[in-house]
């Protein structure tokens, strides 16, 4: 503990906050090729592979990762949520932090509906999240009208 006097003299020191997405901390400029930090909530990347994870302990499932090269020549692996997707190799995408819980070293989630990533199909609930518009949600989940039958009269 210090006194007041050693207070008085140096103060104290705000401590750091540590960020858990780094990759989103950097950029590169290619022009002059030069690397700097600046905070930024979302980058652009291209999918370089996409692969399937099992979870930890008690969960058991096959998790939809993708490896991405970011806009500032990083490589991380992020989460496609959802179900399904149509991501392929050289694939545009969005990424965003927030890290999967259940997967090691996935600190990363893919954006859906932004770029080559389209929106979960028949998603009703949670729309936002998952980049489904109001119409598509219902589009897949109800089959399309009947025709109309042969008794009407033809006009």
């Amino acid at each position: 503990m210090p006194t007041t006097n050693q207070l008085v003299r140096k103060g104290r020191k705000p401590v750091k906050k540590k960020t858990s997405t780094t990759s989103l901390k950097k950029w590169f400029n290619a022009k002059d090729r030069k690397f700097g930090e600046y905070a930024v909530p979302f980058k652009r990347g291209v999918v370089i592979a996409i692969k399937t994870m099992t979870p930890r302990k008690p969960n058991s499932a096959l998790r939809k990762v993708a490896r991405v090269r970011l806009s500032n020549k990083q490589e991380i692996t992020a989460y496609i949520p959802g179900e399904g997707h149509e991501l392929a190799e050289h694939s545009v995408v969005l990424v965003r932090g927030g890290r999967v819980k259940d997967l090691a070293g996935v600190k990363y989630t893919i954006v859906r509906g932004k770029y080559d990533t389209t929106g979960v199909t028949g998603r009703v609930t949670s729309r936002s999240k998952y980049g489904t518009k109001k119409g598509q949600a219902g589009q897949a989940a109800k089959p399309a009208a009947p025709a109309a039958s042969s008794d009407a009269p033809a006009a």
